[in-house]
């Protein structure tokens, strides 16, 4: 198993990605991790943080993508970033899979144009494991297509059936459409066409969600156009950030509420790790050939060796196969 990392990619790139890397490398048993950057940068921050390259190599890159780039950048503007080598390895069968906290448009270009979609595959997707109060669930899209036909919107469902089937184990999960009421009758003209084509679908349809079902985990799929989930991933995570805030200041209120939280740590470090985005680490891009892993922009290593863990499962999973094989029995 060879996993290609953009080390240059991130908030706390290279070295929160170096580490992330090397923790994978150790815990799941990576053959090899191949980290594109700039090579003295990258051999600088190994030294200085006494870091041990364990199975890996460095590939050279002069250029890095940053996030006010535009997304084709990766394709023409860059083609010696970390981002544009990275997919080229990729496609060119020198890596299994890639990861990147990087420029999310230009990921979604590189993985849509360079990677390629599988065939079938109407509009490839970012799909990002999120928690619940009752189990993790796949909300899709997050950003890649802002806009959507009620057949991509159908297409997702499918995909993420798929996903939750084989990398959590769900044996029949359900799928909801993400609207601002659950009757069949709410939403803009495309939610309702995708409504409709989604009741007839061989994936187990449950209807419409509102938003204050989602964190109850009332739906295994939470499918949505890429602007509309995007704006569930950005709220979700401020509100969860908001929350766990507001407990602290209580508890740092005065002396006796201090001692109060001795009795509750437990209870709240729990739902604190249950909540928290870097057990998961990134999001998927679902429909392109090869996997693709978009890890978060602000990761730590924790977050993105966790990254690296959606790669390997993809991978052990065989879910690419598996796609194309449910898209083929579609046709």
């Amino acid at each position: 198993m060879k996993i290609i990392v953009d080390a240059m990619g991130g908030d706390n790139a290279p070295l929160e990605i170096i580490k992330g890397t090397m923790l994978a490398v150790d815990e799941f048993g990576i053959d090899e991790a191949v980290l594109l950057g700039d090579e003295n940068v990258i051999n600088s921050c190994v030294k200085e943080n006494n870091i041990t390259l364990n199975n890996t190599k460095v590939i050279n890159c002069t250029q890095v993508i940053d996030n006010c780039d535009d997304a084709k950048v990766v394709l023409r503007g860059k083609p010696d970033s970390s981002m544009a080598v990275g997919f080229k390895l990729l496609n060119d069968g020198e890596g299994d899979a890639f990861v990147s906290a990087g420029n999310t448009g230009a990921i979604t270009v590189g993985a849509t144009l360079i990677t390629k979609r599988i065939k079938g595959v109407k509009r490839p997707a970012i799909a990002s494991v999120m928690p619940s109060t009752s189990k993790p669930f796949v909300l899709m899209d997050c950003g890649a297509n802002a806009e959507c036909k009620s057949e991509y919107l159908y297409q997702f469902g499918l995909l993420g059936s798929i996903y939750m089937q084989n990398i959590f184990g769900v044996a029949n999960p359900t799928v909801a459409l993400a609207n601002n009421g659950t009757e069949e009758t709410k939403g803009t003209p495309t939610v309702k066409e995708a409504y409709n084509l989604m009741k007839s679908a061989p994936y187990n349809f449950i209807g419409n969600i509102e938003g204050r079902q989602i964190p109850f985990g009332d739906a295994d799929v939470v499918v949505a156009d890429g602007f509309t989930g995007n704006l569930i991933l950005k709220t979700y995570e401020g509100v969860a950030k908001a929350l766990m805030q507001g407990i602290k200041n209580a508890f740092y209120k005065n002396t006796l509420s201090k001692l109060s939280y001795l009795g509750v740590r437990s209870g709240i470090n729990d739902m604190k790790t249950q909540f928290d985005y870097k057990e998961y680490g990134g999001a998927v891009m679902l429909g392109v050939r090869k996997p693709v892993i978009k890890a978060h922009g602000s990761a730590d290593a924790r977050c993105f060796k966790n990254a690296i863990k959606q790669a390997v499962m993809f991978l052990q999973t065989d879910l690419i196969d598996k796609i194309e094989k449910e898209l083929q029995s579609e046709e």
